[in-house]
């Protein structure tokens, strides 16, 4: 069975356009595009089969098969020829069962997605290797593609850079100075990309790029391409898989540019059109109060949206006031029954604090879904014995000074409930066991 897809407006006006088309929004109404796949098609294999077939590849070294997005390529996009597949095997992060951080919350069935244990520390890895994928395909075909280019707040310059440099295909990276950290800043120079550092916030690098790549040489890679939403929509699938095909009640997932939650839910509604699942979870999306234009047009019932002027946040992959996938985000939540909650500068970083004492690293971002998981278990909207799956966007290393700032108490706004210094003590062995008896007795 030939299996295909193909881009069309998410308003249903009925444009469709090749996944090789260099277009970025409905040229009729101007909405955004999706990826769309001939589910009739995917039907005639059962969902058994696909499970099983979903299975017998992970982890597997026949290319690109090992990879935790082209595992699924018929889901994804199945006319890119595997020649031109730009994959370092993402995907297949591991589901960390939290439980002793869940007994002390009062959901022992409490899993963190660590999507930051990929090649290049978040979540990104799983859109950009579709986008550049698809790219290298566009090259070969002939299109006259001089350059990829993206607007980020650090997580996508990375990524992009990485992919990018695999294929040989030259990146230009927009961010905003001063707004990224050090460890975010250095991939994107490191991987030989353009960087382009703006007076001026994402939404400004955003704006910008969004002109630039009029020019149709100069390729869009922010998630406003729809390209990138068709690997990421994959973490879905592969926690329903981790979990022998069965849906956890809930996942959390912080929440910026949006399209995150538009793949999650893309890819479980996809499973369940296709009969591997028999229904959803729910969703809740968490925003850092600093940053929360879908928080705000949540508490109208969506019936008003209004962009913000995105404040400093620790949160910064989140630091977004004007989401480009706003639109997308908001279907996906009527359909997932979802909630959206925010969480302060304070609520964030001792979240993450929190996290990190029973063995995770927590980055900002995934301190945001923690601390508004926290506040949906005291309103009761969430129960004890629910399954929880919250999505950690990236790893905690690329936020060092974040860390370093929490236990040194240097965090404005923040209170540092769990700081945990070094204790600097003379070389003397009685210093030493005094220390540690004191911190024995003190423990819990």
């Amino acid at each position: 069975m030939a299996y295909t897809s193909w881009l069309e407006c998410i308003r249903g006006c009925g444009r469709r356009y090749s996944i090789y088309d260099v277009v970025y929004h409905c040229e009729d109404c101007g909405a955004l595009l999706d990826v769309e796949h001939d589910l009739g098609a995917l039907k005639t294999r059962s969902a058994e089969a696909w499970k099983s077939l979903f299975d017998e590849r992970v982890r597997t070294n026949r290319w690109p098969y090992g990879s935790g997005v082209w595992g699924k390529k018929e889901w994804v996009l199945p006319q890119v020829q595997n020649e031109n597949i730009v994959s370092v095997y993402e995907g297949h992060s591991n589901c960390f069962w939290a439980r002793q951080l869940g007994e002390e919350i009062g959901v022992p069935d409490l899993w963190v997605k660590q999507c930051g244990n990929s090649h290049t520390g978040s979540f990104k890895d799983l859109g950009m290797t579709v986008l550049v994928s698809v790219v290298k395909q566009m090259l070969a075909e002939g299109k006259p593609i001089r350059a990829v280019a993206c607007a980020s707040t650090g997580d996508t310059s990375a990524a992009l850079a990485a992919y990018a440099a695999a294929a040989g295909i030259p990146a230009v990276i927009l961010l905003p100075r001063g707004k990224v950290s050090t460890a975010q800043l250095v991939q994107p120079i490191a991987n030989d990309a353009l960087v382009l550092a703006l007076d001026t916030d994402f939404d400004g690098c955003m704006a910008i790029v969004e002109k630039l790549t009029r020019d149709p040489t100069i390729y869009l890679a922010n998630s406003m391409n729809s390209l990138r939403i068709e690997g990421q929509k994959t973490v879905g699938i592969e926690i329903v898989q981790q979990f022998d095909w069965e849906v956890p009640d809930w996942i959390v997932i912080p929440a910026g540019n949006l399209g995150n939650v538009s793949a999650l839910g893309r890819g479980l509604m996809m499973m369940k059109e296709i009969g591997m699942i028999n229904r959803l979870p729910r969703i809740a999306c968490a925003q850092a109060a600093n940053a929360n234009p879908l928080y705000l047009s949540y508490l109208t019932g969506f019936d008003e949206y209004h962009s913000v002027t995105a404040e400093k946040t620790a949160a910064t992959a989140i630091q977004i006031g004007a989401p480009v996938s706003y639109e997308r985000a908001v279907k996906v939540l009527k359909a997932f029954d979802g909630v959206v909650e925010q969480a302060s500068e304070d609520e964030l970083a001792n979240a993450a604090a929190r996290a990190d004492r029973v063995g995770l690293y927590t980055c900002p971002q995934t301190g945001v879904a923690l601390a508004a998981l926290l506040k949906l278990i005291d309103r009761g909207k969430i129960r004890g014995d629910d399954r929880l799956v919250v999505i950690s966007t990236a790893h905690g290393l690329k936020f060092t000074r974040f860390k370093v700032g929490y236990h040194e108490g240097d965090l404005e706004s923040v209170v540092a409930r769990y700081a945990n210094p070094p204790l600097e003590l003379p070389p003397d062995l009685n210093a030493v066991n005094k220390a540690i008896d004191q911190s024995l007795r003190q423990a819990p």
